[in-house]
């Protein structure tokens, strides 16, 4: 035995800090661990996302392009499907553009104002897009089209996060 015994109020004094300590946590940890994960997640540098298109079957005219890729939003695993417009330039480098128009959103198309051949056409509020993406001066859209950062991998073609673009100047 020791010489200092435990009393009984002292005894219940621990017991209840003890207990209220793993109470505490229990409110706490999950708080704090919600608000540093984020932080410490480490994302893929480049993150970028392959298609079905092989490079060899990329021209100049441009092709819309549909690839999926699977997100995670917190613990949400959902599939994503997006779209690009890809072609080559006169250099032979490949493009991809973001068919959202800068306007309102809409999904621009190519090629299919008769008015207007050979340019992006958004049919929501008529705007209108050069093939690199530069917005066409006197129509809605105040901004260039995004452009995708490519990649080629085995002979197929990869696509990044949506960026501005850099085709035009």
């Amino acid at each position: 035995m020791s010489k200092d015994p435990v009393s009984r109020r002292q005894f219940l004094n621990y017991t209840l800090m003890g207990v209220g300590g793993f109470m505490a946590a229990g409110v706490v940890m999950p708080m704090l661990r919600f608000a540093v994960d984020p932080v410490l997640e480490v994302e893929a540098a480049g993150n970028f996302h392959a298609t079905k298109l092989k490079v060899s079957d990329i021209t100049s005219e441009p092709q819309r392009v549909d690839f999926k890729y699977e997100q995670t939003d917190g613990w949400y695993k959902s599939d994503v499907t997006q779209t690009a417009w890809v072609y080559k330039d006169e250099k032979g480098d490949i493009v991809a553009l973001s068919p959202t128009c800068k306007h309102l959103g809409c999904t621009v198309n190519w090629s299919t104002n008769k008015q207007h051949p050979n340019q992006f056409f958004c049919p929501c509020h008529g705007g209108r897009y050069e093939k690199n993406g530069k917005n066409v001066p006197g129509t809605p859209p105040a901004a260039p089209l995004d452009a995708y950062p490519t990649k080629v991998k085995g002979g197929y073609l990869y696509l990044g996060k949506p960026q501005p673009n850099p085709y035009v100047k």
